[in-house]
């Protein structure tokens, strides 16, 4: 099945700030390990980057930058975008269509945020969606913790069926590229 790896929003504007995400290196290495693994089987691995008119993730700005210990490698593709859904006024379905896509495995940050609205967006678009159970991540806010977020949002997505594609969340560990 061809596969395609979004990694959603990992930027230093979202990481390198007191208080970090939460788990946010162990999210990381996570990430890059999901990542190596998918270049090795040849799947395409998309950083999609955020991007707002202020400082806070201004384009080209050193918050908009990907987080320091992120890996992009040669063939890598940088994708921005300007709201929680990574679909939305950018070429992402374009390029899924060019490689093929049948299924798309997310990652990243915020998982209320972008990860839901990609994953959604996915799904209504006919792509069945493993979401990295594990290698997503947020900051904790005053209703819930980061975790709870997290938690929550892995069982619903994985609950919806009314889209007809499946939403899968799998610990990082146990995602397959290639197959």
């Amino acid at each position: 099945m061809k596969c395609v790896l979004l990694i959603i929003d990992v930027q230093r504007g979202l990481f390198d700030n007191e208080p970090r995400p939460y788990e946010a290196d162990a999210v990381v290495d996570r990430i890059n390990i999901l990542a190596d693994r998918a270049r090795h089987a040849g799947t395409p691995v998309v950083f999609v980057q955020h991007e707002t008119e202020d400082d806070e993730l201004a384009f080209g700005s050193d918050n908009w930058q990907l987080e320091q210990r992120l890996v992009l490698e040669d063939g890598d593709t940088i994708l921005r975008k300007t709201t929680p859904d990574s679909f939305l006024r950018t070429e992402l379905s374009s390029l899924l269509a060019q490689w093929g896509t049948e299924l798309i495995v997310i990652c990243g940050y915020a998982s209320e945020f972008c990860i839901d609205t990609t994953s959604r967006r996915a799904a209504a678009l006919g792509y069945p969606v493993i979401i990295a159970a594990d290698a997503h991540t947020t900051h904790d806010k005053a209703h819930a913790s980061a975790l709870q977020i997290r938690t929550h949002h892995n069982v619903t997505l994985e609950n919806i069926s009314s889209f007809g594609s499946v939403i899968r969340a799998i610990d990082s560990q146990q995602i397959v590229f290639g197959i």
